[in-house]
């Protein structure tokens, strides 16, 4: 997908915001930006989201990455990592996200978010009662709400960016943490 002129006040403002936060633009801004009601929306609907709090935002993190690593969007495994980073959240734990089936550095909790997350990114879903009713028991009904809601916004964020071809611009390499890009097999 061709990547269209960001101009305008509003297009200065999300370069400005961009280059602050990352040091760049990045590319899929402009490639959103052939639609910007689409880009608005995408952009207000993260904004709202990342408010909730019923939630711990390690298992969110951990449960978006997940889905992106499933999927196969580069973008969101490195922003889910420089994110990671930026906000003082457990890195070792992060980088191991792709390959969570064989690493040993994830709670029973976090192994269930992470599974939960997967089951959710299926076509079609695979998510069992077993596993649902585990984590209402553990999280409670606003969290497992708030979980489900994290993993269907990842979905759509993840397919749409492997849909139009945007990857990752390495922004966890200036965290000193290169993605895996690979999901580790289920065997």
């Amino acid at each position: 997908m061709p990547q269209a002129e960001i101009t305008g006040v509003y297009g200065g403002l999300l370069k400005k915001f961009s280059k602050k936060m990352f040091g760049i633009v990045p590319d899929g801004l402009g490639v959103l930006w052939n639609n910007k009601p689409v880009l608005k929306v995408g952009l207000a609907n993260g904004r709202k989201a990342s408010k909730w709090n019923a939630c711990d935002k390690d298992l969110k993190s951990y449960a978006h990455m997940a889905t992106s690593s499933l999927i196969g969007c580069s973008f969101c495994l490195d922003y889910g990592y420089f994110m990671a980073h930026n906000e003082g959240l457990d890195e070792a734990k992060a980088r191991e996200v792709p390959r969570w089936r064989v690493s040993d550095v994830f709670t029973s909790l976090e192994r269930e978010v992470l599974e939960y997350a997967e089951a959710m990114s299926q076509t079609p879903p695979t998510v069992t009662d077993e596993l649902s009713a585990s984590l209402l028991r553990q999280l409670g009904a606003p969290a497992l709400v708030e979980l489900t809601a994290w993993v269907a916004f990842a979905n759509q964020a993840a397919r749409m960016n492997v849909a139009l071809g945007i990857e990752s611009q390495e922004f966890a390499t200036s965290c000193g943490l290169p993605p895996l890009k690979t999901v580790a097999s289920h065997a």
